[in-house]
């Protein structure tokens, strides 16, 4: 795929990087911001004009993907992963303070699973994967993964 091409396929998600499922944002402009900034600090972006702010979540999932001719490493960003998660990423970040294996059960739950996908080249050059910009799931029965944890017997 080249320049702001866009591709629909039908893939198997085979793994999700485990190590960082989301990342910190400015709530009112969605600039990222380092993790060890306070829940509420001063954001210097443009539109904040130095202003407090409070933080949010939002979801960067990095996954490996098969279809039938070959594998690649894709990611998705918050509005398409909230598809197969059922939930903000702030919602799931909480759940996986709580249940520290939420995370591991997650990517667990998805490998296997059948989507139509709409894959995207970066806008911006220096960005190393194609992102899954909409999801479909194929299955019938498909249950969003924090559905699916709901229901663990965490005892």
């Amino acid at each position: 795929m080249q320049g702001n091409e866009s591709t629909r396929l039908v893939c198997s998600i085979l793994a999700m990087d485990q190590s960082c499922f989301s990342y910190k944002v400015c709530r009112f402009c969605e600039t990222p911001v380092s993790d060890d900034k306070p829940a509420e600090f001063i954001c210097n972006n443009r539109k904040c004009a130095g202003r407090r702010r409070s933080s949010k979540r939002l979801f960067r999932l990095l996954f490996s993907i098969g279809t039938e001719t070959r594998v690649m490493n894709v990611v998705a960003f918050d509005r398409a992963a909230q598809v197969i998660f059922g939930c903000s990423a702030q919602e799931f970040f909480d759940f996986s303070i709580q249940q520290p294996c939420a995370v591991k059960i997650a990517s667990k739950v998805l490998v296997g699973e059948l989507l139509k996908v709409t894959l995207n080249t970066p806008k911006r050059g220096k960005a190393e994967h194609l992102r899954m910009t909409n999801i479909v799931p194929m299955s019938s029965d498909f249950e969003p993964v924090i559905e699916t944890l709901r229901k663990v017997d965490w005892s």
